[in-house]
């Protein structure tokens, strides 16, 4: 173990949520240990646990931390098109699932019900169906009620699809990206005054036209 070095409170929690970011990442929830938090650390375990109490506070931290990094990097800007902001948020999003397949599994199947960790997914996706709104053509009140309650269900969707697609990848990425996106476009639809997206769905090259025969994936 190297020498410890002295951080300050700040510096060593962000070590510590480094160290247990990287653990949650590559071993499922129940082969993470604290002892080897500490001594990837290199500290004590009882300075670990002054920092973090239990497996599960830090789990908790390093999530939370994700969450709010997740949002940060969730773009969602007005000048670019509703398919482009949401293939942005979706890619964001599945590049973070996809290198920590432990640790959503882990908060969407080993402690699902959890109050904590389904209060961090929650709030995030709240966050999410807000910044959607904000940026959608709303005719009034009533469209928006309407409109969020479509988005609360689509990012539960999104939400279950990704995880079993992280268990049992039954498609592509860019497929489970398209079918999330094509989800919600169709669902708004009908509730907006103007098609958010006339270009969706993209013509793929070489496939059928509509109404032909095959309609199977090459």
């Amino acid at each position: 173990m190297s020498p410890r070095q002295r951080l300050s409170p700040a510096d060593r929690r962000a070590q510590l949520l480094a160290v247990g970011a990287r653990l949650f990442a590559a071993h499922p929830y129940a082969d993470v240990l604290m002892e080897e938090v500490a001594e990837q650390a290199g500290v004590s375990r009882a300075l670990l646990y002054r920092h973090f109490p239990s497996k599960h506070a830090l789990f908790a931290a390093v999530y939370q931390q994700a969450a709010d990094q997740l949002l940060a990097e969730t773009r969602l800007d007005p000048a670019d098109s509703l398919v482009e902001q949401l293939i942005q948020g979706m890619d964001v999003h599945l590049d973070y699932f996809v290198a920590n397949r432990h640790a959503v599994l882990a908060a969407n199947r080993v402690l699902a019900g959890d109050p904590v960790i389904q209060t961090i997914m929650t709030n995030e996706l709240d966050a999410l169906r807000a910044r959607l709104l904000a940026v959608l053509p709303l005719a009034d009140e009533s469209a928006r009620e309407a409109v969020s309650g479509v988005l609360k269900s689509w990012l539960v969707f999104v939400q279950v699809l990704c995880v079993d697609w992280l268990t049992h990848e039954t498609c592509t990425r860019t497929q489970l990206r398209d079918v999330c996106v094509g989800a919600v476009l169709g669902a708004l639809r009908p509730l907006l005054a103007e098609d958010p997206a006339p270009d969706w769905p993209p013509q793929r090259s070489g496939a059928p036209a509509q109404g032909g025969p095959d309609r199977h994936d090459a």
